[in-house]
């Protein structure tokens, strides 16, 4: 690696940014991500990696956080109700919550911070996944500097699933600085690559994402209802299951859905969404003031996403959806989500869509990879 780059990388003053999938790989070579055995393929991501589960988890009382005084370690021996061998394998029932070691572990610069959420194909599961690192005092948030390993909360909320050592439920994000662009830098970058499929887009604290409730293509199917009591999903088979065993189909009838408390829903978003190849965003939910529902996981979106030459002409944002303590009426057109957009820290080497295997590149209306 050449000194330029090796500064770059280390965030001294010369490019601040997400880290793309070479810069990514680079910290691995360099032992600032420690890995427990060889890398996966397709692991590292445009814009992420992807975590894996370790040899072991633990049935946990409640969800926590270790506060800055102790260790997770330390906490699971205070919490913990049994210990689950993950190496050939474990059901992860709805309902309960784990926790759960990951072969990753970190030995961060001091200028380097990550950050991470639940895969996409984990959010359409329905499985509430947050990371955890020692001494921390928020979910999903790596302090600059950090050196230690890495846990993933795991709760099932619809289905049981069955996970194993190996088994990539979350994915991180490397961050030098900030860059996340400005409303009036969104404005311009939209007008110059088309953000979103929307002439005059809402743009507050992010580029506005609404529903679509009228359907695609001449299909009145807008969305699916996750169905109570169903069975096991492996995480790790893709195209396995048949939707009708899992799925409620839901019809657009006069343009809105009465969320029902409790029920989790795949909708979709009814702009074409679009993420430059230079640039990276992030789904942040819609403000709860504004209706009783929340886009359920917020959700990365690499470079490349719905753009054209990488095949994603089209592609729409799917949206995890829970209704909160009451039912509620969503409508067409119903701002859900907005997109934050961060500069990356160099060109990407790849782009989501063009060299790896991925599952929702054009994508519309789509459940999870592992149903056909």
């Amino acid at each position: 690696m050449d000194e330029t780059s090796h500064s770059r990388r280390q965030g001294h003053g010369l490019a601040q940014g997400i880290l793309p999938k070479q810069a990514i790989e680079a910290l691995i070579a360099e032992g600032a991500i420690r890995l427990a055995s060889p890398a996966a393929d397709g692991q590292a991501q445009p814009a992420s990696l992807d975590l894996r589960l370790g040899q072991r988890a633990y049935r946990v009382r409640a969800s926590f956080l270790p506060g800055r005084q102790k260790t997770m370690r330390e906490r699971i021996a205070e919490l913990s109700l049994h210990a689950i061998d993950l190496t050939n394998g474990a059901v992860l029932e709805t309902g309960c919550v784990y926790i759960a070691e990951l072969q990753e572990s970190l030995a961060l610069p001091s200028s380097l911070a990550a950050a991470a959420n639940p895969k996409s194909s984990t959010g359409r599961l329905d499985v509430f996944t947050r990371v955890i690192a020692d001494r921390a005092r928020e979910f999903d948030i790596i302090d600059p500097g950090y050196h230690g390993p890495l846990y993933a909360e795991i709760s099932p909320r619809s289905f049981p699933i069955l996970a194993r050592t190996g088994s990539r439920l979350s994915q991180m994000r490397f961050r030098i600085g900030q860059a996340k662009l400005d409303d009036a830098s969104l404005l311009e970058l939209h007008h110059r690559e088309t953000l979103v499929a929307a002439r005059d887009p809402s743009i507050q604290g992010g580029v506005a994402v609404s529903v679509d409730l009228t359907g695609f293509d001449g299909d009145r199917l807008v969305g699916y209802r996750a169905k109570r009591h169903s069975g096991l999903i492996d995480v790790d088979r893709v195209r396995g299951y048949e939707i009708d065993d899992y799925w409620e189909p839901l019809h657009a009838r006069d343009g809105t859905l009465i969320l029902d408390p409790g029920q989790f829903y795949i909708l979709a978003s009814k702009e074409a969404v679009h993420v430059p190849p230079a640039y990276a965003a992030e789904m942040m939910p819609f403000d709860p003031l504004v209706g009783e529902f929340r886009v359920h996981y917020a959700g990365f979106f690499d470079p490349g996403f719905g753009h054209a030459p990488a095949g994603g002409s089209g592609a729409r944002a799917v949206l995890e959806v829970r209704s909160r303590d009451v039912p509620f009426i969503l409508e067409d057109g119903q701002t859900v989500g907005r997109l934050v957009y961060e500069r990356l820290s160099e060109p990407p080497q790849t782009l989501y869509g063009a060299a790896l295997s991925s599952n929702y590149q054009g994508q519309r209306l789509k459940l999870s990879k592992h149903f056909r």
